[in-house]
This record gives C-alpha cells, sequence and structure tokens, in this order.
C-alpha cells in the first residue's frame, strides 16, 4: 500500500474557551489528507482515561483509529490550552508530560512506516527521549519519502533535536519566524536564507509559509511562489496543516509544483477564515483540487 502517508506524533485535546476540539498538527494533517482522497495512517498514543477513550471514538468516527493508536496507562491524554489574541492568532499551553510523549515502537508501526510512501513527523512529539527514538529507528528504517513540519512550540524543542530531524528530512515545511530562528539572518532575503539552509542540511524540497502573503518553495533546484489568498481570518489552527496536506498531495501526484504551491495556500487561506482546524471543505474547493 505504497500510496499511504503515515502521519506520526501528537493527538490530543484543544481547549478553547468555549469548549474542546480534537487537534494535533499529525491528526490535523490527516483529516485534510483523508478530504483529500489519501490514504492515510496515524501513529500517536492517548491515555488510558476518559479524555483518551473519548478521543479514540472521535478517531474511529473519522476513520484513523487503528493499533497504531497506542494507549498509555502512565500518563494522560493530552489537552491543550488555545489563547487567541486580537488578530486570532493561537498560542498554545501545553501539559508535559503525557500519552504521545511514550509513543513505542511496536511490529504494526515499523510495518507501517516501511510500507508507506511518505511519513509526516514535526518536532513536538520529539521533545522527550522515548517518542523522539521511536520516529528516528522509524526513519533510519524506511524508504518513505520523510516530510519534517517544524511546527515549533516555544519551549518544547531544543535546535540539536530540529537539526537531527530536519536532517532526516527530504522535505521541510516551516513558516518564516521558523527560518529566521533555524537559520538567522532576518535582514537577508527569504531566498538567501533558503539557500543557506539547503546547502547545509540538502533537504530536496524547502517550504516556507508566509501566511496572508502565501508561500515560497525551493524544489528541483528552481523557487516557486505564490502571493497567498487574503481572507477575513476567524482563526489560524489548522492552517498550516491544511496547507501542508494539499502540499503532500500534491506532491504525491506528481503535479507542477507552482500550481502545488497556489492550491496549498487557497486550502490554507480557506481553513484561517473557518473556526477550528478542520472544516469541512465546499464543493468548489474540492472541485478545484480534483483538477490539482
Amino acid at each position: 500500500m505504497k500510496n499511504q502517508v503515515l502521519c506520526f506524533g501528537e493527538v490530543l485535546w484543544d481547549a478553547f474557551g468555549d469548549g474542546k476540539k480534537a487537534g494535533g498538527a499529525p491528526m490535523n494533517v490527516a483529516r485534510h489528507l483523508v478530504q483529500q482522497g489519501i490514504n492515510v495512517a496515524l501513529a500517536s498514543s492517548v491515555g488510558m482515561d476518559n479524555s483518551g477513550d473519548i478521543l479514540i471514538e472521535f478517531l474511529k468516527s473519522n476513520g484513523l483509529y487503528s493499533d497504531l493508536i497506542q494507549q498509555d496507562d502512565e500518563h494522560p491524554t493530552c489537552e491543550v490550552t488555545v489563547q487567541l489574541d486580537e488578530n486570532n492568532q493561537a498560542t498554545y499551553i501545553i501539559p508535559e508530560p503525557v500519552s504521545w510523549d511514550a509513543i513505542e515502537t511496536t511490529d504494526a508501526l515499523n510495518m507501517a512506516a516501511k510500507n508507506s510512501a511518505a511519513i509526516v513527523y514535526g518536532s513536538l512529539a520529539c521533545r522527550l527521549a522515548q517518542t523522539r527514538e521511536t520516529l528516528l529507528n522509524l526513519l533510519d528504517e524506511t524508504d518513505a519519502l520523510k516530510i519534517f513540519d517544524v511546527n515549533l512550540r516555544p519551549p518544547h524543542y531544543t535546535l540539536s533535536t530540529i537539526e537531527t530531524l530536519v536532517a532526516r528530512a527530504d522535505v521541510v515545511k516551516m513558516n518564516e519566524e521558523e527560518a529566521a530562528l533555524l537559520i538567522g539572518g532576518s535582514r537577508r532575503s527569504l531566498k538567501d536564507q533558503i539557500n543557506e539552509f539547503r546547502s547545509k542540511y540538502h533537504s530536496r524540497t524547502i517550504c516556507v509559509t508566509r501566511g496572508e502573503h502565501g508561500a515560497i518553495v525551493w524544489h528541483d533546484h528552481e523557487f516557486y511562489e505564490s502571493p497567498g489568498c487574503p481572507v477575513q481570518v476567524a482563526d489560524s489552527v489548522g492552517a498550516g496543516d491544511s496547507f501542508l496536506a494539499t502540499f503532500i498531495a500534491g506532491i504525491m501526484a506528481n503535479h507542477p509544483m507552482q500550481r502545488v504551491v497556489d492550491k496549498a495556500c487557497s486550502v490554507g487561506a480557506f481553513v484561517a477564515s473557518q473556526r477550528g482546524a478542520n472544516p469541512v471543505y465546499p464543493p468548489e474547493l474540492l472541485h478545484s483540487l480534483a483538477y490539482l
């Protein structure tokens, strides 16, 4: 089943002032890939508690539950406090340790990695040693396309861990702030920063998102830019995840990179215009993706 994408990392509850929603970047990416017709496996861990039971039921109802979702009797299911500023940009208060800090290597997980066309992973779930080592072992044992969603959540990372994760990646996706932090030299042009990054890490594809200003991608020795799609932002939760899912779907289908970037920006803009990370795509958006 080499068309499968394995999304590895955190699943959790995002707690807003008016309620809770299932979240976590890997799960959000997985849900958007499913909407775009991509076969997905999700690997994570929840606690043996009421929050975990409800989260499992949610994953089942969305076709994302399998034996790759582990249950941990020592750590709780994660619940993140989401705070929105006056511009509806989100910040996160993330407890530690939680169940996805202790994802274990299993035969089923090893087999899923070996049978996947691509593996998507981020930095947050790698903040503690057990999950980090599980992921690194998977990446070392598979020839899948390795896609690193940098997705920094201060203070839950170290630069040495980020460098280790980047070194394993074929595709690296980050935002402008993350690029400035990892590369430095914000007075230089973004293209110069990307060139320095690729000369250091030798990634095949580097994508930097720029919010309402779109994205810039270095791929196959060329730069591709999209100006973005300005919208009235409802909240920013999940916009980057939907961008990445669309980007992955386009890469896997070998579509022209310029159109891939443009469509990824359009999907990200749509999600930013809606409340929550996983709004249902309207028919016209699905139609446009079908002709990516």
